[in-house]
């Protein structure tokens, strides 16, 4: 058995905790069945690392659930860069009546996508295989992304796929002022208005997730 081994069998230990049905509320057996998922392909077929096994709750699947309280009930949400589905499936889960396009440009995640999207039963959620700049059709209500780019090119490829007046959700760790402070100069070419970064409590014991949130003003530009 090699050191891979030995970590991907190592137990979850949020694994069986009684306060994440309650968390993910009507979403739980989808969420619950997408990291069975990852548990069972994902290392496999390199979507996340072998170390994330032990960890998928806290560190990818409520991380990825603190981005829905800033997202639209309804309407359009386009999760860019989705690759393994995060946070993409669980805000199609947690979110059931937006539309939520998983967008990613490279074909192996898209055909992991869209595997998980059917087992789950996903219908208000598409896979789309396109880069940012491919995809200007799309005029979306939110974006959402997490370790995609840092702000200041996430900008310029975000930006063109909201409506203005619509708000990029990025999950970012604890760096996001610093990206945020650095970004300015591409913010005010991206269009973008007011920029906020918060710290979202899931579970107590799991520490809090950064989310960064940027809103699309069109012409009025930065503030």
């Amino acid at each position: 058995m090699t050191e891979d081994d030995d970590i991907t069998d190592l137990q979850d230990p949020l694994d069986g905790d009684p306060r994440l049905p309650d968390f993910f509320g009507t979403a739980w057996p989808q969420v619950e069945g997408f990291r069975r998922m990852l548990v069972d392909q994902g290392v496999l077929r390199g979507l996340i690392g072998p170390r994330e096994v032990s960890r998928l709750w806290e560190r990818h699947l409520l991380n990825s659930a603190a981005a829905v309280p800033f997202l639209p009930t309804s309407g359009l949400i386009v999760d860019l860069g989705s690759g393994a589905g995060l946070p993409g499936v669980v805000i199609a889960a947690m979110v059931p009546g937006a539309r939520v396009v998983l967008l990613e440009p490279m074909e192996r995640r898209t055909d992991w996508l869209t595997e998980v999207v059917d087992a789950l039963g996903l219908s208000n959620a598409e896979v789309r295989r396109a880069r940012a700049q491919e995809a200007l059709d799309l005029q979306a209500d939110a974006v959402t992304t997490r370790a995609v780019a840092a702000l200041d090119k996430l900008y310029g490829w975000a930006m063109p796929l909201i409506r203005p007046g619509g708000t990029l959700v990025a999950l970012k760790g604890a760096r996001a002022q610093e990206e945020i402070d650095n970004g300015r100069r591409a913010a005010r070419r991206a269009l973008v208005g007011a920029v906020e970064v918060r710290e979202v409590a899931t579970l107590e014991g799991v520490e809090p997730t950064r989310v960064v949130t940027a809103v699309h003003e069109g012409g009025k530009g930065v503030r």
